[in-house]
């Protein structure tokens, strides 16, 4: 079994996040300036067995587009040009950078590390993946 993959893609940075081979566990991975991210994932991806890309859709709190989804659905096509073996699957990231913040000053992250972009990158990926893993597991009870 390989591993999912998250990708929180903005404009400047993108948290990458990743499972355990079992897909039991997501854990923050990594922030990747995003003009380097398809080099990133073909390196990532030559290493370590994925099953799948999920990529936070970034919707508006009304549901509507907001400015980054055009420039995320252009990144997924890019993607599955450049790994077409490899299925990409969306995952609402609404709240996830709020949730993010909060899971770090829970974790005790000093007010520095959360100052830090990428750090909430990185977190905001893992739980996109973890809210797309558990919708999962609800789908198959």
């Amino acid at each position: 079994m390989g591993r999912l993959l998250a990708i929180d893609y903005g404009a400047k940075r993108t948290g990458v996040a990743v499972t355990d081979p079992l897909q039991l566990i997501a854990t923050a991975l990594e922030m990747v300036p995003s003009h380097e991210m398809l080099k990133f994932l073909r390196t990532y991806v030559a290493k370590e067995p994925v099953d799948a890309f999920i990529v936070g859709l970034p919707k508006g709190l009304d549901g509507n587009d907001t400015d980054n989804t055009p420039r995320v659905r252009k990144f997924v096509t890019h993607l599955q040009n450049a790994l077409p073996d490899i299925p990409v699957y969306w995952h609402d990231e609404r709240f996830t950078s709020v949730m993010a913040l909060q899971a770090m000053i829970a974790n005790g992250s000093t007010k520095k590390d959360r100052r830090v972009k990428g750090n909430i990158d990185k977190v905001s990926a893992a739980i996109i993946l973890q809210s797309y893993m558990e919708s999962k597991k609800n789908d198959e009870r």
